[in-house]
């Protein structure tokens, strides 16, 4: 009786376990009016929102390693990317636009509300 009680507790965690692993893999949801980033591609890994206006320098590990992001904010802002010198180009984001492996992953700086006298890039 007792080895019947263990095997059904048994059983209750491998049909729970993999459940509950692939719910703390989930991506968040990007709030209304903020464009998200995350540090690996389909919106996994940690993440930073931005939320206009002004400049902000890319957070929580996105800086420069920001694999995939969202947008929710109802219009365009601009992720930068400084280079040598005072150089520095931009990638405009639009309303809903999204990717979850970005080409310019090891690129972004930055996010603004206005392409801060930066070439596009």
């Amino acid at each position: 009786m007792r080895h019947t009680a263990i095997t059904a507790v048994a059983a209750v965690f491998a049909t729970t376990l993999p459940f509950s692993t692939v719910t703390e893999q989930t991506a968040q949801a990007t709030p209304p009016g903020r464009v998200c980033f995350w540090t690996q591609p389909g919106m996994m890994g940690q993440s930073w929102c931005y939320g206009p206006p002004g400049y902000a320098e890319a957070e929580n590990g996105t800086q420069r390693n920001a694999h995939s992001f969202e947008s929710r904010y109802n219009g365009t802002v601009y992720a930068i990317s400084y280079g040598s010198g005072s150089s520095c180009v931009y990638r405009e984001i639009r309303t809903d636009d999204y990717d979850e492996d970005w080409a310019w992953a090891g690129k972004v700086d930055g996010v603004s509300h206005e392409t801060m006298g930066c070439e596009p890039g």
